[in-house]
């Protein structure tokens, strides 16, 4: 994936790192020298450039045995570098809407918007196994900002990790997104969808598990995000034919 075009023109190693930070922060100079197979020493004229840019910063933490290590995440202007939608102008308007229409008529919006991405996408995926279908699906959304990608778990069970929300301030004010988002997300996958992390309850990334099998009402998808809205997606579009459901962890 091309980051410079959203990384302020940072470009190679200093955008990888970036990148490293945004998945799994905070990160010890060690921890990402491992990663990119450099020393420690080698990385931190790089930390420090983007410390310098107000983009990273690092704090002591106690490890287990021995000193303290010095451990490295993004500043807030750092999470602005990576994509999201622009947030107070849409809030403003969604304002509006929920006073007028309730939280159906912001699912409504958001429901919307994803089913017309799931029937662009639905007639070249519903023939795929599942994994397959897990990775073109990682591909879509990281095409709309969420830097997704898709592991194989075990046989029937993928899972769906986004480490990126594009509109995380909305989805902190305005629930209804996430569940258009999960309902989008098992639509596509046509299988049981559990959200295992959730970014807006302060987890790094928003994590889905999908098993296969286990699907249960045919006809329709349902998600619920933080208990205030239910959505359903029409499964009429040449969807695969399990019907999928989304299921919270307890």
């Amino acid at each position: 994936m091309d980051t410079s075009s959203f990384l302020g023109g940072f470009k190679g190693l200093r955008a990888d790192l970036l990148v490293a930070l945004r998945k799994e922060q905070p990160l010890t100079a060690k921890e990402l020298g491992t990663r990119f197979g450099l020393t420690a020493n080698a990385l931190r004229r790089h930390l420090k450039e983007l410390e310098d840019s107000q983009l990273v910063r690092f704090r002591r933490e106690i490890r287990g045995v021995g000193g303290p290590v010095y451990a490295y995440s993004l500043t807030e202007q750092g999470e602005q570098l990576f994509p999201r939608s622009y947030a107070n102008p849409l809030a403003d308007a969604l304002e509006i809407v929920r006073a007028e229409q309730g939280p159906e008529g912001v699912a409504r919006i958001f429901r919307k918007r994803w089913e017309t991405v799931a029937e662009q996408a639905l007639p070249s995926l519903a023939a795929l196994p599942l994994a397959e279908r897990a990775r073109a699906l990682a591909r879509l959304l990281s095409q709309h900002g969420y830097m997704a990608e898709s592991t194989d778990m075990a046989p029937g069970t993928v899972r769906i990790r986004e480490h990126n929300c594009v509109v995380r301030e909305i989805a902190q004010r305005f629930p209804e997104v996430c569940a258009a988002e999960s309902a989008f997300i098992a639509e596509v996958l046509g299988v049981t969808v559990e959200r295992q992390q959730h970014i807006v309850s302060g987890c790094t990334s928003c994590e889905y598990t999908a098993h296969d099998g286990r699907a249960t009402v045919a006809g329709s998808a349902t998600a619920t995000a933080d208990g205030d809205a239910l959505i359903t997606l029409s499964r009429n579009r040449g969807a695969p034919s399990a019907a999928p459901q989304l299921q919270e962890p307890e």
